[in-house]
């Protein structure tokens, strides 16, 4: 039960921060069987923890209430990456409209690094495919790859995985910050700078002991 209550809770704060418009946007949770995933159409501050759906690899599932419609992206991640315990996507607002230009973040800032690959691809934007659809699962898991943890969809929104849900869910957030940040660039005509390779690794090291115990 405290699963599935983190994924509520985490769904209803990210609804509230307006990263899920109209219902939009999904949340899982690996599981021994499969994953626990939010429902399909359920508005996430009327949502409780037993209206979660059981769901298998397979799309299979138990209890009243459908799996989101992006049940096979999620299940599609987990089978790519044995390292995902946590599934977000939304619809957040500035990394959605950098998707509708199909164009992703580059590594304009270091906090790039925490979207994988050591920063070096920022925040890549995954081919288009309809919503709910086998190609559109595919194309986020092959622009993921084996080491990214964020990527846009085109035309479309956001995913993250993280080892946590906290994890996850922070690195959403962080997209969101960074799609801003580039689309304010834009916005003002400027070029930006993108960090090299060498900037990028050693601000990598300066974060991982960033919030631990001396």
């Amino acid at each position: 039960m405290e699963k599935r209550e983190s994924l509520v809770a985490a769904a209803r704060a990210l609804d509230a921060a307006g990263f899920m418009p109209q219902k939009s946007g999904n949340l899982s949770l690996r599981t021994a069987g499969g994953f626990i995933i939010t429902p399909s159409g359920l508005p996430y501050q009327a949502m409780t923890p037993a209206d979660l759906v059981e769901c298998a690899p397979d799309g299979s599932f138990t209890g009243p209430l459908r799996p989101s419609s992006e049940w096979r992206l999620h299940a599609a991640i987990y089978a790519a990456r044995p390292d995902a315990a946590a599934v977000v996507h939304t619809h957040s607002p500035r990394a959605t409209a950098l998707s509708c230009a199909r164009r992703g973040i580059p590594p304009i800032h270091y906090m790039a690094t925490l979207a994988g690959a050591g920063g070096r691809l920022g925040i890549p934007c995954a081919p288009h495919a309809t919503f709910g659809t086998e190609a559109l699962a595919q194309a986020a898991a092959t622009t993921l790859g084996a080491e990214l943890r964020a990527v846009l969809l085109a035309n479309h929104g956001v995913v993250a995985l993280g080892t946590r849900l906290a994890d996850a869910v922070a690195l959403t957030r962080e997209v969101e910050n960074l799609a801003g940040q580039y689309l304010d660039l834009l916005a003002a005509r400027l070029d930006p700078v993108l960090l090299e390779p060498s900037d990028l690794a050693e601000a990598a090291a300066q974060l991982s002991a960033y919030g631990r115990p001396a």
